[in-house]
């Protein structure tokens, strides 16, 4: 895997605020979507939850990705479409990049500027 990560022209975007450990990112967006570049490390398991729909593409790295109870395998390529409310969580096997697309302006909150 690149353990170069994302360019400074992602990592200067604002940061997210995740609330899961070992989860970072940095977000752009407008009045009714938000795109996030994901940096996932092999943190095991991220619990389920739901928010507005979401798509995403897999850069890096290999996860599992349960939504509705049904759980698929990704690798760097893979894509997935999660509808708007459905549960779904994750396990991250390996160090993962991400490019994650959200139905909402605000998933998340960004840190404030230093």
């Amino acid at each position: 895997m690149n353990e170069i990560g994302y360019p400074s022209m992602i990592t200067a975007l604002p940061a997210a605020k995740i609330p899961f450990a070992g989860v970072c990112g940095w977000v752009a967006g407008n009045a009714t979507h938000q795109v996030a570049f994901l940096e996932l490390e092999s943190v095991g398991e991220v619990p389920e939850h739901s928010h507005a729909e979401q798509w995403g593409v897999v850069i890096e790295g290999c996860m599992e990705l349960t939504i509705d109870g049904e759980t698929r395998s990704l690798g760097p390529g893979d894509s997935y479409h999660i509808p708007a409310q459905v549960p779904h969580s994750a396990r991250i096997v390996t160090r993962v990049r991400a490019i994650d697309v959200f139905a909402e302006p605000d998933r998340f909150a960004v840190e404030d500027s230093p």
